[in-house]
């Protein structure tokens, strides 16, 4: 199962520190008890919701850093992307997996996908005996169609008010944080059901 799905800064933001990432959409799937400790089962309502952003904040600082890491060692530069040129800037994506230990920051361990495409990150944070394969196609989907029809990239984008549109992909792609196994003629119905609702 998938337990959440972000969207984040994987280059420096004026506004931040020189580590920092800051998230621009977050959703959580699952029971969240699974995620908190037996004390932490305790807080109340806003501080587990504290706790939960806390938790997201450190896994974005982790994708941030491998980004970079990624990026640094291939020797590439950033370069900005025209609209209409989505495709093409999520074909030169980064790409990796990091190893969330128990205890930091989820109770279990953890797996986390990322894309960094430009200047934002895609992750998914899955459970660590999901098909890792099955994650990285749903997570390269969910990001086409987040480019494409969102135009994530151009200039003044606003991830923070395209949120149900975000929402509305998210519970077709990823139900309940389960993953799809798709055939050609399902993956395709999908598409076109996708394709309609973002251009409403």
């Amino acid at each position: 199962m998938v337990r959440c799905f972000l969207i984040h800064t994987v280059c420096p933001v004026s506004a931040l520190g020189a580590g920092e990432s800051r998230v621009l959409y977050c959703r959580v799937f699952g029971p969240d008890e699974s995620l908190f400790t037996d004390q932490e089962r305790e807080f109340s309502p806003e501080e587990r919701r504290v706790l939960q952003r806390e938790q997201t904040a450190v896994v974005a600082r982790q994708v941030r850093s491998a980004a970079s890491f990624s990026r640094g060692a291939a020797g590439r530069l950033l370069m900005e992307a025209l609209p209409g040129e989505e495709a093409l800037a999520l074909q030169e994506a980064d790409s990796g997996v990091l190893r969330l230990r128990a205890g930091d920051p989820f109770t279990e361990e953890m797996s986390a996908l990322w894309l960094g495409v430009q200047s934002l990150g895609f992750t998914l944070v899955c459970e660590p005996h999901e098909n890792l394969l099955l994650a990285e196609g749903t997570l390269r989907t969910l990001t086409r169609h987040c480019l494409e029809h969102l135009h994530l990239l151009g200039p003044g984008s606003e991830v923070l008010l395209r949120s149900d549109r975000i929402d509305a992909l998210l519970s077709r792609l990823l139900p309940h944080g389960q993953l799809l196994f798709l055939n050609h003629r399902f993956a395709h119905s999908l598409e076109k059901e996708v394709a309609a609702y973002m251009t409403k």
